[in-house]
């Protein structure tokens, strides 16, 4: 398949530019993650050294702004960075997307200049890894009626809460942290975002969990008690906290479609490779009409998703309102890669289902997506809600 990039109208630089990168960043998957991608899940952890490599690699500003650390690639750069890259491991991806694309992105699109020369610097570098704390034991779904809650106290705000599955959390040196400072305003109004520093009294976390998939990538369970952060930390104007989550996760969705993007294309070169070496009935199994079916499938999928995560992206990067788009985006991908994973386990059929081969782990690693980000049941709403108020398509 030819390049999606070449398709965009993009200046023929920066066509050069994001395939040099996907290169760089193949060769670096090949190199340093698919040999421990195994180890890596048994060991529930992504190792420091990893870490440090991608860092040096520039894989952590590849999105964020030159002016502050970053490369300037942009959605479109992001995008070729996390599609490589869930192609090795999808917990490394997880990583990468909650600390740039969340945290990160979190503090581009809300934080002042002094907010981010102190800490977008750091996670471009990726001196710093960063999580985006949201959901709630009881707000998940439901994000603007969370129950953490930010008082004002002088020159200092006091949080008190706790917040469920953060990506990052149990690692972090950073968080975003969304409390509401006056129920009685609403979710526009009430609601205000805070830059943390996992370092300061007051950030217990108390729980990492276990899970089916993306077992190397940390999901950590927060309490914050009496958490004390000074009035500088507040990301953006007090009560727009609401308004910085959802624009961070219109981004975020785009960032998760390229990892569906990746992981699907992975199934699929996972599954042609066992179709033309397994033998029944004399012949490979890819001479039988069904798995040709099933890989076709797979390909018709693929080119569809491809086409519209890099139009989206494009769009995003060129100013465009993308909330309808990345909510399509997030709903499709995610299902495009629970067929692909489910396709490429049946074509192997006992083989799939065990370790020896690497299928059952993408079909473990990939059902989170249709949870993540939002789940596709409120992207669907988000979508009939923009064909409201724009009266149709």
């Amino acid at each position: 398949m030819k390049s999606p990039l070449e398709f965009l109208n993009l200046p023929k630089e920066k066509v050069e530019v994001l395939e040099d990168l996907r290169a760089m960043v193949r060769e670096f998957v090949n190199r340093e993650i698919r040999p421990i991608s195994r180890e890596m899940e048994k060991r529930e952890e992504i190792p420091k050294e990893l870490i440090k490599k991608m860092a040096e690699q520039g894989f952590f500003g590849i999105l964020l702004p030159e002016e502050y650390g970053g490369a300037g690639l942009g959605e479109l750069g992001n995008v070729v960075l996390q599609e490589e890259i869930t192609r090795g491991d999808a917990s490394v991806a997880v990583l990468l997307g909650a600390s740039t694309g969340l945290c990160g992105g979190a503090i581009n699109i809300g934080g002042n200049k002094e907010q981010k020369e102190k800490y977008l610097t750091k996670i471009a570098t990726g001196e710093y890894i960063g999580c985006f704390a949201l959901t709630e034991p009881n707000a998940g779904s439901d994000a603007q009626h969370i129950e953490t809650t930010a008082v004002k106290k002088g020159d200092r705000w006091i949080l008190n809460g706790s917040k469920l599955y953060v990506s990052n959390g149990d690692i972090a040196d950073i968080a975003v942290v969304f409390a509401a400072n006056d129920r009685s305003l609403g979710a526009y109004g009430g609601i205000t975002a805070f830059i943390v520093e996992t370092s300061w009294k007051g950030w217990k976390v108390m729980k990492k969990e276990k899970k089916m998939g993306i077992r190397a990538s940390g999901t950590a369970y927060v309490v914050l008690e009496d958490l004390e952060v000074p009035e500088e930390n507040v990301l953006g104007q007090v009560g727009q906290g609401f308004k910085i989550a959802m624009e961070t996760l219109d981004i975020g969705r785009i960032t998760l479609g390229a990892g569906c993007l990746g992981g699907a294309k992975e199934a699929f070169e996972v599954a042609w490779k066992f179709a033309n070496e397994r033998k029944q009935f004399g012949q490979p199994i890819k001479n039988f009409q069904i798995i040709q079916h099933y890989l076709s499938r797979m390909v018709i999928d693929i080119f569809t998703l491809e086409s519209l995560l890099y139009r989206t992206a494009w769009m995003a990067d060129n100013g465009y309102d993308v909330i309808r788009e990345a909510s399509i985006v997030k709903v499709f991908a995610s299902e495009v890669l629970d067929r692909a994973v489910d396709l490429a386990l049946q074509i192997h059929g006992g083989a799939g289902y065990i370790e020896d081969y690497p299928v059952e782990k993408m079909y473990r690693d990939a059902r989170i997506n249709r949870i993540f980000e939002g789940t596709n049941e409120i992207q669907e709403y988000v979508i009939f809600k923009t064909l409201e108020r724009r009266g149709g398509l």
